[in-house]
């Protein structure tokens, strides 16, 4: 008579195999390039047939967009909201620290999303640029939200959004890629430097009202819903 296996142990097996090959997708992605690796170069690294990554993922692409989309999460997870009534200098810096190590600490998807090739694949280009564009927006409701509170000169939300977000792409790259080693402490000095010599104001203004149009304090699932303008 055979003995059914608990539910519970095939749930954690299912969860387990969907974990390994996301992992070896990154790993190939990261030394082969997306555009050249192939679905069997992903299931050789993580050992399964070719069947078995069918029953996770129907495509490459597929796995491309869970390992994106998991990043967005833990990025979204690891920054806190600023509370101007408090000493602002630690929670900025906080916020860089932690965006910092969620992409330092899986520097193969970092590279993948730092070191794309630009028309070698327009779906891989697209689902790389929609990250992006996540993040900025992000970045612009955190700064319109810290012009209300006093801690963000007036301007451009926008440009100052797009600058430090460049700024931030070509560190993590160089840090990811060894190409310009530098301690993760090191980033978090020289990036909030950068920004207390720009549009930071570490002493708290007047505060002004919020537009009603701005969402503050959008979580990462209400920015990829309406962030676009």
């Amino acid at each position: 008579m055979t003995i059914p296996k608990p539910a519970t142990k095939i749930s954690v097996d299912k969860k387990e195999r969907r974990a390994a090959l996301l992992r070896a997708a990154r790993d190939v992605f990261a030394s082969k390039g997306y555009h050249d690796a192939k679905v069997e170069d992903v299931c050789a690294a993580a050992d399964v047939a070719k069947g078995t990554y069918y029953l996770y993922f129907k495509d490459k692409r597929a796995v491309l967009e869970e390992l994106v989309d998991g990043l967005f999460t833990r990025l979204g997870g690891a920054i806190l909201r600023v509370d101007a009534d408090r000493d602002v200098r630690p929670q900025i810096e906080h916020n860089i620290r932690a965006i910092v190590a969620v992409f330092l600490d899986d520097p193969a998807l970092t590279r993948i999303l730092l070191s794309y090739a630009a028309g070698l694949d327009p779906a891989f280009v697209k689902k790389i640029g929609s990250f992006y564009e996540v993040v900025r927006t992000l970045m612009r409701d955190a700064l319109v939200e810290g012009q209300r509170l006093g801690v963000v000169a007036d301007g451009d939300a926008d440009f100052y959004a797009t600058i430090t977000l460049g700024v931030m792409k070509e560190l993590l790259h160089e840090a990811s890629s060894g190409t310009r080693p530098r301690s993760r402490e090191d980033i978090v000095r020289d990036l909030f430097s950068v920004l207390e010599h720009g549009y930071l104001r570490v002493e708290p203004g007047p505060r002004t009202p919020a537009p009603p149009h701005v969402a503050l304090g959008a979580t990462p699932s209400a920015a990829r819903r309406g962030g676009k303008k």
